[in-house]
């Protein structure tokens, strides 16, 4: 097991490098710039800004700064548009805001998703599961940004029970809407994928044999087919974990949360290429470590993976 890991860690420290290092490329190759406007700025401006920056150096040289700067220093360099602001200070200031509301809407969908999908599968056929699949459908359809008007006009305009935006630190009566928004449609995915699986492995030759052992269906459910039924389960639950706390620019913009979405979106209209970098790295980290977690989740739940 230990070389399983160090092996998937092994692969995930180049693939975090190469991600830097096509974000940075890209980002120097994109027409534009954050100092491009609709009238022209002079060239004695235009070449002091990018002497300011550091834009008028060698790429390479460019990127070994900026590499060096964030392994050291977690820096990520300053935003062009917020002149008080550095990347670090605005990730660190919207990214606890997506992480709030993105842990508690998985937290949901999978507590949810997974019991409302282990039950439509063992009551196969029944009106369970036609309820179950009915909800999985309809979640399904109403994306989050179909889902937060929705939930606005029922519980802020009609109710009155919940304010239609807005943080304040986190309270939990500004958190509630969000987090429904966001968990509704990943948790009728759960619940699908679920269902699917616990079918396919509720038909398999091994639990045929604990049945004709005499086991209990209880036991044969919760000791024997869960735990496989959850491979496929977990695979998709990772990435889904890293674009809920990553925050979503529908959610961010709906409710003014001031989540990381939405100043990705506005650094993407201003052409804020550090923001955007910052954002993006900080995104393909994630996805990258919560892979390899599940990859070794894999291995640890299926023995066979590991070889």
């Amino acid at each position: 097991m230990f070389q399983f890991i160090l092996r998937r860690l092994l692969i995930a420290l180049p693939t975090l490098f190469i991600l830097i290092a096509a974000t940075f490329l890209l980002m120097h190759l994109a027409p534009g710039g954050p100092f491009t406007t609709e009238k022209p700025l002079p060239d004695e401006v235009m070449a002091n800004l990018e002497a300011k920056y550091g834009l008028d150096e060698p790429l390479a040289r460019q990127f070994g700064t900026y590499l060096f700067d964030l392994v050291t220093d977690f820096d990520f360099g300053p935003s062009f548009v917020f002149k008080d602001l550095s990347v670090r200070d605005i990730i660190l200031q919207g990214f606890p805001v997506t992480l709030t509301y993105g842990f508690w809407a998985f937290i949901v969908a999978i507590s949810v998703g997974i019991p409302l999908g282990v039950a439509a599968a063992v009551h196969q056929n029944s009106w369970l599961d036609y309820l179950a699949v009915g909800v999985s459908i309809g979640a399904q359809v109403l994306p989050n940004f179909v889902m937060a008007p929705i939930l606005v006009l029922i519980f802020t305009l009609w109710l009155g029970w919940l304010p239609g935006g807005g943080w304040q630190g986190g309270q939990i009566e500004y958190v509630i809407m969000p987090v429904i928004a966001l968990s509704t449609s990943f948790m009728a995915s759960v619940a699908r994928m679920t269902r699917s699986s616990m079918l396919e492995i509720l038909h398999s030759n091994f639990i045929r044999t604990a049945r004709a052992k005499g086991l209990n269906g209880t036991s044969v459910i919760w000791r024997h087919a869960l735990k496989p039924a959850m491979l496929p389960v977990i695979s998709f639950l990772g990435p889904v974990f890293v674009a809920m706390i990553t925050g979503s620019m529908i959610i961010d913009y709906y409710f003014g949360t001031g989540g990381i979405g939405q100043f990705f979106t506005n650094a993407a209209l201003s052409r804020d290429y550090g923001v955007m970098m910052g954002v993006t790295i900080l995104v393909g980290t994630l996805t990258i470590l919560f892979t390899t977690v599940v990859d070794i989740l894999y291995a640890w739940i299926d023995p066979r993976i590991r070889y």
